[in-house]
């Protein structure tokens, strides 16, 4: 791993983090809060939530992808894009399966379409950043 992979990582980590609240703590949280089933302390309070963790996380997805991407030869907006929408339906369908198999935390199977719609979504956008910063210099013919 470079320097390279380490800056597009953090460029997307800024990228999933301000677009994760814009998407899942924005548009979608109503949506959520009325299909989600509520357990008593699983969520936190808006004031007890712990942003550096949180950007913690979101730098991490944007590594794993930074990484795959370098190793793959994936460069540029488009094939970042649509490199990270493929990571993300197919990381995020099997997480949502897993919890619909496991837990009784989405209310319907639609809240999980929902869900795996949305993740694909924030995740061909952090694609998109850390596909540009890979692809940046390089000369394309």
């Amino acid at each position: 791993m470079n320097m390279k992979v380490l800056v597009a990582a953090l460029v997307g980590g800024v990228v999933a983090f301000l677009l994760g609240w814009l998407i899942f703590g924005i548009a979608l949280m109503g949506y959520y809060e009325t299909n989600m089933i509520h357990y008593e302390g699983l969520m936190k309070a808006e004031d007890e939530l712990n942003l550096g963790l949180m950007f913690l996380s979101n730098f991490t997805v944007s590594l794993l992808l930074a990484y795959v991407f370098q190793r793959a030869g994936v460069a540029g907006l488009r094939g970042g894009a649509i490199t990270g929408a493929a990571i993300g339906f197919l990381f995020y369908l099997s997480v949502d399966l897993g919890f619909m198999a496991m837990m009784n935390y989405f209310a319907t199977a639609a809240v999980m379409v929902v869900d795996v719609l949305a993740n694909t979504v924030w995740a061909a956008c952090i694609g998109a950043a850390v596909g540009f910063m890979l692809g940046r210099g390089k000369v394309t013919t």
